[in-house]
């Protein structure tokens, strides 16, 4: 056993505990002092006295861990007491490695089995009537339903939390929901902390933010407000503080990030209203409200400093600088400050030097001792720990801090506020940034010039897209309604371990391309058994639809176990851009022209777009992002125009994450927009009327940039549409005017459920009804890759026996 001098808070911020010895363990290795000297301290004592806060933390694991308990289970390979344990173990080795780090304020029930808004969903009790849920603890089976579907209903909605890759399941809220308290979860994980001897702040949703972030359930008018709600689910948040201030809690965490959104005032209201509510309740507890992902507008800073019984406030202050000049502009006396000059949402080093001046400058605004160091947001965001990563480069690896490091981050610079600098580790960060300004493998000045060359000009297709598709119909000759599907196939375990092999130099170039071969072939079969319209390849050369692409463009760098979490069990690995960008060779033709070659049947080439591309990686910060767009935008250019050289008549640049970076504030909006749909444009500007061009986007609210969509010029879009019910359509009811193929997806793909062959017709139909059939295609909501092929065979063939069912209604109602 070892032991540490800790000086405990007393958690309120003004005082600190006499010093006291505690143990402390981790299940975490040692970080080497060669990556930065960002380590935790083992087997030695030392004073932990800083104001140092983690607004959460990643809870998939360092090497996943939680991602395959949860699959297994899933599975029925392993008992509920199995997925629990393995839970357990990861968030005390969270808790531990915080505390041995020297964080004071340690967050609790940021962990999650799937998502923290499903959480919220769950301690309310807003289970939707089909789930089949009477009252009591809410359980595995109607959580997991409610986020997965089940064999006779489908899931909740899904969509992306703000701006991020990361999803979260959308509450279903009416006038007839009776909220009640159903999950004890934020109580029981601070408790199971505190039995490990560690004090931890309790992270809950805020009541506002969670109102706003849902949606009406099917059947509720249009007009019903889910503010009205407020006074319904504030007694059950009143539960939960009565019972978290008995266990022990001396502060709370409220997550409240549409504050930082432009809303309207009645909506600001709701917050003073909802806090003035609470007052009582939180009597006696320290309350922190978290804001993160952007600046606070100025009505809502107001607001928030405002709100009754707060202790502190805490501020992304790395994607919202503006909110510094609200901060000078006034304070309110004697709160707390938390302030996130960490950035939570990417894996640089943080510049410790700068962030401690930003912070002294603080200081001298919000008073000495009342600043409390912080991430910008959730590290959820993040990968997970840079120890893990024995193969990155050297020089890169130096450049970086994922979760783990940042936590150190974090405190080093508590302990520079507090005149305790560790004057070595500061050495270490400024050499590193210093090589990371001078290094030569940054900067092309080619690629730079290219880019550049771009900003004037506006790239578009020569023909409008009614004579394109004209033009593409004559030469493809498809049937009304085609079908298709988004381009990945389910990745067996055989053909993962094909490409691990492959690329661990076990199996030669010659037997790797033989077995990628058979696969391409198998799928090509199964799509023309299923009469499927227009094919595509698989993609079991692929591991992912960005890092594939990143490995063969330069200035990126990979990880081998920077997983981030997307939704439930899925993960990322996001790759790392921190240079120029340019394609060296051809890297999908190989692949695309094989796949043609084995049928006659159209063969879409399949590409990620430059946007997606941008916001799916972890992108270098030294200069703007729409710089690093064009130049991606130029590399896929390249590859589109050897696609159509070799034949390929059909290619799709995925955009999946076009709406993911809209930004959320309005004023930002139409520059975003602006390159974001110039960089796809450039992609594919220079093909033929005949190369008929597809795009692809999924899992965020379209209807507000179906304008920036239609302006994108592509020949097809296809779209998430099923999940939300059919949300998307309502825009064209609406008047909106659509002249190229779209193609609204007509089943869930994230859902092990099969739809039946008239659920699809039906939703076929409603498509129909605002639609013109020339212009609709058929398919499923996204790619195939997470799904096993009973899933996935079932699923086509109704879909294909829905497409041909409503073609023949359509020639006999000619």
């Amino acid at each position: 056993m070892r032991h540490h001098i800790s000086v405990l808070p007393s958690f309120t911020p003004s005082s600190f505990a006499p010093i006291s010895f505690r143990p402390s363990f981790s299940f975490f290795p040692t970080t080497p002092a060669s990556d930065n000297r960002l380590v935790f301290c083992r087997f030695n004592f030392r004073l932990r006295t800083m104001a140092s806060h983690i607004v959460g933390y990643p809870r998939m694991g360092p090497k996943r861990e939680l991602k395959f308990a949860l699959e297994s289970f899933w599975d029925g390979k392993s008992t509920d007491e199995e997925l629990q344990k393995v839970a357990a173990d990861l968030r005390s080795s969270i808790w531990k490695q915080m505390a041995d780090a020297g964080i004071k304020y340690i967050p609790s029930n940021t962990f999650s089995y799937y998502d923290q808004v499903l959480d919220t969903t769950a301690m309310l009790g807003a289970v939707p009537s089909r789930y089949d849920w009477y009252g009591g603890e809410i359980g595995f089976d109607v959580y997991f339903s409610m986020a997965r579907g089940n064999a006779s209903v489908p899931a909740m909605e899904m969509t992306k939390w703000f701006d991020t890759n990361y999803h979260y399941i959308v509450p279903e809220l009416g006038p007839d929901v009776n909220f009640s308290y159903a999950s004890h979860k934020a109580v029981n994980e601070f408790k199971e902390a505190k039995a490990l001897g560690i004090e931890t702040v309790p992270v809950i949703v805020g009541p506002v933010s969670y109102l706003l972030l849902s949606k009406p359930a099917k059947g509720v008018v249009k007009s019903f407000s889910l503010l009205s709600l407020i006074d319904k689910i504030l007694p059950v948040y009143k539960e939960v503080v009565t019972e978290l201030k008995a266990a022990g809690a001396t502060w709370i965490q409220f997550d409240e990030p549409t504050l930082v959104m432009d809303l309207e005032c009645h909506k600001l209201q709701a917050f003073t209203h909802a806090y003035l509510e609470l007052a009582s309740s939180l009597s006696g507890l320290n309350v922190l409200i978290e804001t993160y992902f952007a600046d606070v507008p100025a009505e809502a800073y107001k607001t928030l400093i405002a709100l009754k019984g707060v202790t502190g406030f805490g501020f992304d202050l790395i994607r919202g600088t503006s909110t510094l000049d609200l901060i000078k502009g006034g304070f309110p006396s004697g709160k707390y400050l938390f302030a996130g000059v960490v950035d939570g949402r990417n894996i640089w080093a943080n510049d410790l030097a700068a962030s401690v001046t930003t912070l002294k400058e603080l200081e001298g605004i919000v008073g000495k001792g009342n600043i409390v160091v912080s991430t910008s947001c959730s590290l959820l965001h993040t990968a997970v720990d840079l120890v893990n990563e024995t193969r990155l480069d050297k020089e890169i690896k130096s450049w970086l801090a994922f979760a783990a490091q940042k936590v150190v981050e974090v405190n080093a610079l508590a302990k520079a506020l507090s005149d305790h600098k560790d004057e070595e580790l500061f050495s270490a960060n400024a050499a590193a940034h210093g090589s990371r300004k001078s290094s030569p493998r940054v900067m092309n000045e080619a690629v730079q010039k290219a880019a550049a060359a771009l900003k004037g000009s506006d790239h578009r297709r020569a023909t409008n897209v009614s004579a394109r598709l004209d033009v593409q119909q004559k030469k493809l000759n498809l049937p009304i309604l085609p079908t298709t599907t988004l381009g990945s196939f389910p990745q067996t375990i055989e053909l993962r371990k094909v490409r691990r092999e492959y690329k661990a130099k076990k199996v030669s170039e010659e037997e790797y391309v033989k077995a990628i071969k058979e696969e391409i072939d198998k799928v090509v079969k199964l799509q023309e058994e299923l009469d499927i319209d227009v094919l595509v390849h698989g993609e079991p050369e692929r591991n992912d639809m960005v890092e594939y692409f990143g490995e063969q463009l330069s200035g990126f760098a990979f990880t081998v176990n920077g997983w981030v979490q997307s939704y439930g069990s899925r993960c990322v690995k996001p790759p790392i851009i921190y240079g120029d960008v340019s394609r060296p060779k051809a890297m999908t033709v190989f692949w695309s022209s094989m796949a043609q070659s084995m049928t006659c049947r159209p063969m879409k080439g399949m590409l990620t777009g430059p946007v997606t591309i941008l916001n799916w990686s972890f992108v270098r910060n030294d200069q703007p992002r729409f710089e690093t767009c064009y130049q991606i935008a130029l590399a896929i250019k390249d590859e589109v125009e050897d696609l159509e050289k070799a034949g390929i008549t059909v290619i799709q640049i995925d955009e999946a994450a076009l709406r993911e970076g809209l930004p959320l504030r309005k004023s930002e909006q139409p520059f975003y927009l602006d390159w974001a749909v110039h960089s796809f444009r450039i992609t594919n500007c220079g093909v033929k009327d005949t190369t008929q061009i597809h795009t692809h986007m999924c899992y965020s609210n379209f209807n507000d940039i179906i304008l920036s969509i239609i302006d994108m010029d592509a020949d097809v879009i296809a779209i998430e549409n099923s999940r939300s019910d059919e949300k998307l359509l309502s825009v064209f009811c609406e008047g909106v005017k659509y002249g190229a193929g779209i193609g609204p997806g007509v089943y869930d793909i994230h859902s092990p459920r099969i739809p039946s062959t008239q659920e699809i017709a039906d939703r076929i139909n409603k498509m129909l009804a605002v639609l013109e059939s020339n212009i609709l295609w058929v398919n499923p909501d996204c790619g195939l890759k997470t799904r096993k092929y009973a899933e996935v065979k079932p699923a086509l063939s109704n879909m294909v026996a829905a497409a041909k069912l409503l073609r023949n209604q359509l020639v006999s109602a000619k």
